[in-house]
Parts: structure tokens; C-alpha cells; sequence
């Protein structure tokens, strides 16, 4: 149940759904209601799709170009900490992403699905959390449904985005980004000490 708890906490920091709704709104509001719920799926599937295949094929990919696990641990936790860093003290995640919505009309790909669910943090993450080496086929599974119930609260909060965008503001999802980017970097570097560990075979 711990690990459990941990694997949530985590994609939750990295997926960081309460700083999708300000994008979401921003991208959709020339659309009516029944064009935003259509959005908010079909966000949220590709999303589920591009993390899922990042669980299934990402270490593989990681063997063929002969890549040691420690290794990109090592550089992934490094990265999410660099992500965390742009989420504490940089423009925060609605704020940068909103900027983007000005150069695209694939607004449930872009920007929503990536990178605002999907984004490079998440993909490293996903990775990271369903190494074959320390975790069984059943712990995969049960970190991937933890994975489908984090990206079910991402798609709760699209449909609610207007209700959820009037209670915390603009301000309000700034401040939250930031503490989930806090809680982010203290997991990268946890990961990039594991990946010491294995790397040279400390105890």
C-alpha cells in the first residue's frame, strides 16, 4: 500500500492535473460544451496511450540502443529535476502552456495531451516506475492502473475545469503547480541517488 500511496503522490506531481485546467480552458473557450467534453476525452485518451506504450516499450527501447537502467535513471532524475525546478521558480505549468495554445488548432493533442498530461516528466516517470529489474508483472500492472486512476482524476477535473478554474483561480493552480513541482524534485532526486546506488553497486 506504501508503494502504492508513493507511485500516486508521484504521477500526480508529475501529471499535475489541477495545472491542466487553466489550459484547458484557455484552449477551449471558443467551444460549446458538448465540444469541450470531447476534447477532455480525447485528451486524456491519447495521453493514456502515449504513457502506455512508454510502460510497455520504454525499457525495451532502452536495451536495443544498450542504455543500463541506473543509467537513465540517473538522467531522469535529473530532468525531473530540472522540470521541477521551471515548476517552482519559472512561469509556473498553465502559465507556460497557455502561451502555446497562440500556434495550434489540435487542441486535444496539443497543448493538452502533450505536454500538459503527457509531457516528458510523466514519460520518464512511467518508465522509471515499472523497472523490470526491481518490480514483478504484478507490480507493473498495479502501477500502471495507479497511472489510469491518476489520468481518471485528469479527466474529472477537464469536465469540471470551468467549476474547478471559478474556486482556485489563476493564482490558486499557479501555487499548487509549484508545490507539486516541490514534491517533484525531492522524488528526482531520490531517483538519481538510486541510480548511484545501482550504478556502483553501493549499499
Amino acid at each position: 500500500m506504501h508503494e502504492l500511496t508513493a507511485a500516486f503522490i508521484f504521477l500526480f506531481a508529475v501529471i499535475d492535473p489541477i495545472g491542466s485546467v487553466p489550459v484547458f480552458i484557455a484552449v477551449t473557450k471558443d467551444y460549446n460544451e458538448r465540444e469541450k467534453r470531447k476534447i477532455a476525452f480525447k485528451a486524456v485518451l491519447f495521453s493514456a496511450l502515449i504513457l502506455i506504450f512508454f510502460i510497455i516499450g520504454g525499457e525495451l527501447i532502452l536495451d536495443a540502443i544498450d542504455i543500463s537502467l541506473s543509467s537513465f535513471q540517473i538522467a531522469g532524475g535529473i530532468v525531473l529535476f530540472l522540470f521541477a525546478l521551471t515548476m517552482i521558480f519559472g512561469e509556473s505549468k498553465p502559465e507556460t502552456e497557455i502561451k502555446k495554445i497562440k500556434n495550434t488548432t489540435e487542441t486535444a493533442i496539443f497543448p493538452i495531451a502533450m505536454p500538459s498530461i503527457a509531457g516528458p516528466g510523466a514519460m520518464l516517470a512511467v518508465v522509471l516506475l515499472t523497472k523490470n529489474a526491481e518490480y514483478s508483472i504484478w507490480e507493473q500492472v498495479q502501477s500502471s492502473l495507479v497511472l489510469i486512476v491518476v489520468l481518471i482524476i485528469v479527466l474529472i477535473f477537464l469536465l469540471l475545469a470551468t467549476k474547478v478554474q471559478r474556486i482556485i483561480g489563476d493564482a490558486g493552480a499557479s501555487i499548487i503547480s509549484r508545490v507539486m513541482g516541490l514534491i517533484l524534485s525531492a522524488v528526482a532526486v531520490a531517483n538519481v541517488i538510486e541510480g548511484i546506488k545501482e550504478s556502483f553497486n553501493f549499499l
